[in-house]
């Protein structure tokens, strides 16, 4: 189980970062989205 979980680790690398920025960005939306209405 440890080397199928370092086999798919090893595969997804080069977009782990793009898939967390992403995430983030998203998460960041979703917080300015709740928070505007209350400025109103």
């Amino acid at each position: 189980m440890i080397t199928e979980l370092k086999a798919i680790l090893d595969r997804t690398a080069p977009t782990l970062l793009a898939d967390a920025t992403g995430a983030a960005a998203l998460v960041v939306l979703l917080l300015a989205g709740l928070y505007l209405p209350g400025l109103a």
